[in-house]
């Protein structure tokens, strides 16, 4: 048999194969110049081949593909929260004419030509039996760390006092003053309107004014709190003096100068260090934002306060925004990677001082405004997944629950 010949039997042999059997075949196809080839039409796989099948490498490839997919509409849908929310912010805004109180006078900032506009108080906390020559009236946030430790101090020394629950976000409430942070104290006492602000500046003056009442009025106690402004890298910024400070006539407490000096230190302590572990921890995912939020909306009565939708903007773009801050604020504050380590070293710290003092509180037996100030700043948070944890790690719970 010639080669031609035997080639071409070759062929036909094949070509039938190919019909009969789903298995890719060879086919030899005439090259220029005479040559043979061999030409393979598809891909060779072996019996049982699944063209579903997928490598595991591939399956990853595709996980990170929807995860990325889904990351890009998650910070969609939050920047067309945000600026929706700012957008209906602004329109608000715009509506509103309120006139900023104060006084022409320089010297005397806390002194007020008038008071405040007038808006329903979340709720009124009155002592039975207990009189009171003034009006003191709270404009706060229900969880805001340093509202809690001006409450806490209020609640713990029997004041009788209003409390105006304050949106954080239209911030309605304090459009009449120039300071714009919370707590804000309003005391009115004959013809005085007295504004005091900085949680730290409440305790000690209102508790200089307790100790030294018969002697001294708020007025005179305020002056020895002066607020000092400067220029920053071109920003304006102010500080109050001697916020840590009380004022009174030491003849009248019995404490060594030692105790006033080591309680003025740790209510300092809680400013600077403690509080700043807790953002961190309580926005840390999306998740716990969102849960935290929702437990500030109930334990603020939220849904009496404020409208439906003033209430739904505060919640998701206050979770939203606090989620963002939280990151920054892990930075700024130089806490470490697990935001959770930095807590529990800061409740360890307290306890340790406590365990070598060996008293149940700072103040001895009873508790001194240093122990009203942390247990303050954590009710800020008890609600919340961070202070769980810190329970559960720590043995912060038992100090906290006395």
């Amino acid at each position: 048999m010639s080669l031609s010949r035997a080639i071409l039997s070759t062929r036909l042999c094949l070509t039938k194969a190919s019909v009969s059997s789903s298995c890719p075949v060879f086919r030899l196809h005439p090259a220029p110049c005479g040559v043979r080839k061999l030409h393979v039409p598809g891909p060779v796989l072996g019996p049982g081949a699944d063209h579903k099948y997928q490598s595991q490498e591939e399956k990853d490839e595709k996980a990170k593909a929807a995860k990325k997919k889904q990351r890009v509409v998650l910070i969609g849908l939050s920047a067309g929260l945000v600026a929706g929310g700012l957008y209906g912010y602004l329109s608000y805004r715009k509506r509103q004419k309120v006139t900023t109180l104060g006084n022409d006078s320089q010297t005397k900032e806390f002194l007020l030509d008038t008071p405040p506009p007038q808006f329903p108080p979340a709720r009124s906390i009155v002592i039975p039996g207990r009189s009171q020559s003034c009006k003191i009236t709270l404009f706060q946030y229900q969880t805001c760390p340093f509202c809690c430790k001006a409450r806490v101090f209020l609640d713990y020394f029997g004041f009788n006092y209003d409390v105006i629950e304050v949106n954080s976000v239209m911030r309605t409430q304090v459009k009449w003053s120039k300071y714009k942070k919370v707590p804000i104290v309003v005391v009115q006492y004959g013809d005085k309107v007295i504004q005091v602000n900085d949680s730290s500046v409440i305790v000690s003056a209102l508790y200089s004014l307790l100790v030294d009442s018969g002697d001294t009025q708020l007025e005179q106690v305020m002056d020895c709190y002066p607020t000092i402004r400067y220029m920053d890298e071109g920003v304006e910024k102010a500080e109050i003096q001697n916020k840590y400070f009380l004022m009174f006539n030491e003849t009248k407490v019995s404490r060594t100068k030692e105790d006033i000096v080591e309680e003025r230190r740790w209510r300092r302590w809680v400013d600077d260090e403690l509080v700043h572990s807790l953002s961190p921890n309580v926005y840390r995912t999306p998740g716990e934002s969102l849960a935290a939020f929702q437990w500030f909306s109930e334990v603020g009565r939220w849904e009496e306060l404020f409208s439906a939708w003033e209430r739904y903007l505060v919640i998701y773009l206050g979770a939203s925004v606090m989620w963002l801050l939280g990151k920054r604020l892990k930075k700024r504050h130089n806490l470490k990677d697990d935001v959770r380590q930095s807590l529990y070293d800061q409740c360890n710290h307290w306890l340790k001082a406590l365990s070598k003092k060996g008293t149940p509180f700072m103040g001895g037996d009873q508790p001194n405004l240093a122990d009203l100030a942390v247990f303050g700043v954590l009710t800020a948070v008890e609600g919340c997944e961070a202070f769980g944890d810190a329970r559960n790690e720590t043995k912060i719970g038992g100090w906290f629950d006395r």
